[in-house]
């Protein structure tokens, strides 16, 4: 079944930043309209102002506004690590598997998927390979293919891939609203019932987060209710996380009053956002996230100084 959305992720500028938000892609920068500059200290890299926000990049944001500038506009490198790879390794499994005859979904059959998808990663993004090169045995390797292997056996303890037929699988769609703020995202699962109730599933390897964080776990799948809300006028019926890390599940059933208070909260974050990007005015905002960061070298919060800003800033501002 064709749900009648855009399915192709070729192109799709989508990248989370961590597993909350879908960490388990390289950062792209997201398709903007300004008139490009060459990105200081770069020959390669070409800096353009936002023109679209997708999840990732407004958690981003609201995390750290620098943290935004250096991924979207400078497009500074970030290294992989081992925890969102195994994310994108095991969100390739669960999306392949749905290829086998309902009968055939299996856990096995989806284990023996892993070697396969890993081999395919490992072309699609060599920068992988990095992260195994101190490891001549392979024994960091094989340790870490088995959690993904967990990963995976735990996902049918959640839910029953024998019983599921997904109208769609790593779904691309972008929506504009009234605004012109263009809206972009890719969901990992669409279900829909025949009475037409539509189900947005994500998947998540790390753990549930506790109960008072759940509030920020949902913006993500907010965001796409309303993309879909927007594109397809339908409120989907059941935002559904699946927690692989701690085998939980979280659900809620949204309301149009949802969708409406998560789009004036990304009009007010796309406006902070612009001012931002027209003033060069991209502060950090320190947490105890910032001792994850790649970026502290040019963060001055760390003693670092960040890139030239590559893009014009408003005279005054």
């Amino acid at each position: 079944m064709v749900w009648g959305m855009e399915t192709s992720t070729e192109g799709a500028a989508e990248a989370p930043s961590s597993d909350m938000a879908r960490a388990d892609v390289p950062v792209t920068v997201e398709p903007a309209a300004a008139s490009p500059v060459e990105a200081a200290g770069t020959s390669s890299r070409i800096a353009i102002a936002p023109a679209s926000l997708s999840p990732s990049r407004a958690s981003d944001f609201m995390q750290c506004p620098l943290l935004y500038r250096f991924r979207v506009i400078d497009r500074l490198p970030e290294k992989p690590s081992e925890a969102a790879t195994r994310g994108t390794l095991v969100h390739a499994v669960l999306e392949r598997l749905f290829d086998a005859p309902a009968a055939e979904r299996t856990a096995p059959r989806a284990k023996s998927l892993i070697p396969g998808q890993w081999d395919r990663l490992r072309e699609t993004r060599p920068e992988v390979l990095e992260l195994f090169e101190d490891d001549p045995q392979g024994e960091r390797l094989a340790r870490w293919l088995g959690e993904a292997e967990q990963l995976v056996e735990r996902w049918f303890t959640l839910e029953d891939p024998t019983r599921l037929e997904p109208a769609e699988r790593e779904l691309f769609v972008q929506a504009e609203l009234d605004s012109g703020l263009m809206l972009r995202g890719i969901i990992d699962r669409v279900d829909v019932a025949p009475t037409g109730e539509v189900r947005i599933v994500d998947y998540k390897t790390g753990k549930a987060p506790r109960p008072e964080y759940a509030e920020g776990a949902l913006f993500q799948m907010k965001f796409y209710a309303l993309v879909v809300w927007r594109l397809k006028n339908v409120v989907p019926r059941r935002l559904q996380l699946v927690y692989l890390g701690s085998g939980d599940v979280l659900t809620y059933d949204p309301v149009l009053t949802d969708l409406e208070r998560v789009e004036r909260k990304l009009l007010a974050l796309w406006e902070a956002i612009r001012q931002a990007t027209e003033s060069g005015d991209w502060r950090p905002r320190p947490t105890k996230l910032c001792g994850w960061c790649d970026h502290q070298a040019h963060c001055p919060e760390f003693g670092g100084t960040p890139p030239p800003y590559p893009l014009p800033v408003r005279a005054g501002g």
